[in-house]
């Protein structure tokens, strides 16, 4: 790709590696936005966390690559990933319930004979 074709818009700079050693910790810049992130290669099985990237190192400075997304991470508004209530998940079995009504149910008053 020539310098006059390129676009500057999206590109990253590779400045170390992740703790695990099994990505890269990068500065990524996009539009007017500068991110820290990290990439990492995706794993059969293994659910996508963000987006999915490809990095094309430039010949003249290889830590610094061309960006291109090549699928868009869902918003994180979406129904499918927001909890449906602001605290732990609500999870009651079935022992959980019957100790639940032996605790807290409430007795019959015994009947007063008249």
């Amino acid at each position: 790709m020539d310098d006059d074709a390129r676009d500057d818009s999206d590109v990253a700079l590779i400045h170390g590696k992740t703790p695990d050693g099994e990505g890269l910790r990068v500065i990524r810049k996009r539009r007017e936005r500068i991110e820290l992130a990290m990439v990492r290669p995706l794993q059969h099985g293994a659910p996508i966390t963000g987006e999915v990237v490809s990095l094309t190192p430039r010949p003249e400075f290889p830590l610094l690559c061309d960006v291109k997304v090549e699928l868009e991470a869902p918003p994180a508004t979406d129904v499918a990933t927001r909890p449906a209530h602001g605290g732990p998940a609500q999870v009651a079995t079935d022992s959980y319930r019957e100790n639940w009504d032996r605790i807290w149910k409430r007795r019959r008053e015994p009947e007063l004979p008249s």
